[in-house]
């Protein structure tokens, strides 16, 4: 029963989340992310059947030029650009991770395949990628996910507006939280945490720890 309950849930918590059956002993579910022209940040919330950048982008048939990732340990982008069939730059990519997508016309992204088991992520003092997991429906705004990630310090979580081109943010201004907006499961978001953090941790945890991600 839990096969068939868990993605009806997924349907009912976020607008863009759907699931399907693709057999009596196999309930498969998928997230779609639609894209524009430009960047787009997205997540891997189920589990991946891509091992690198170049495979993921190579679905795309040429619409995709370029991946990136965020480098928590150099507070940098790291990126694949596709030269014509050979992607330069080429990295790892596992389930729970979060990219940026570049992409040359507005199409549609869907991460499809079995339910992983629940996210984890080691957030360094820093700027760190991350996704709300499947089973955290009950975050809906920024500052409920800043009072779960409270021991990390942090006091920023900001998310990717690919209409406008950049990041917009809500900022912990001594327990009000300044530009508040809306989250939900599979979301990605960036967040700023003051010192080292693994979330969410084993106590929140309703499941084993799942596939960790680039953070």
């Amino acid at each position: 029963m839990k096969k068939v309950i868990l993605p009806l849930l997924l349907i009912l918590a976020f607008s863009f989340l759907a699931a399907v059956e693709s057999d009596p002993s196999a309930v498969v579910g998928y997230v779609r992310y639609d894209l524009v022209a430009g960047n787009n940040m997205v997540a891997l919330p189920m589990e991946c059947p891509w091992s690198m950048a170049s495979e993921l982008g190579d679905t795309f048939g040429g619409n995709v030029t370029q991946i990136s990732y965020w480098d928590a340990t150099n507070q940098i982008f790291g990126a694949a650009a596709d030269l014509g069939g050979f992607w330069d730059g080429d990295f790892p990519i596992a389930t729970n991770g979060v990219l940026m997508l570049t992409s040359s016309v507005p199409g549609s992204f869907y991460s499809l395949g079995d339910l992983p088991a629940p996210a984890t992520f080691n957030l360094v003092a820093g700027n760190n990628t991350l996704m709300i997991p499947l089973n955290r429906s009950d975050l809906t705004l920024a500052s409920e996910l800043g009072a779960d990630l409270a021991a990390g310090g942090v006091l920023q979580i900001a998310n990717w507006d690919a209409s406008s081109q950049m990041f917009g943010a809500a900022a912990d201004l001594g327990g009000f939280w300044d530009g508040d907006f809306e989250i939900g499961i599979a979301m990605p978001l960036m967040a700023t945490a003051s010192t080292a953090i693994t979330w969410p941790s084993r106590s929140l945890q309703s499941a084993p720890a799942g596939s960790r991600a680039r953070n």
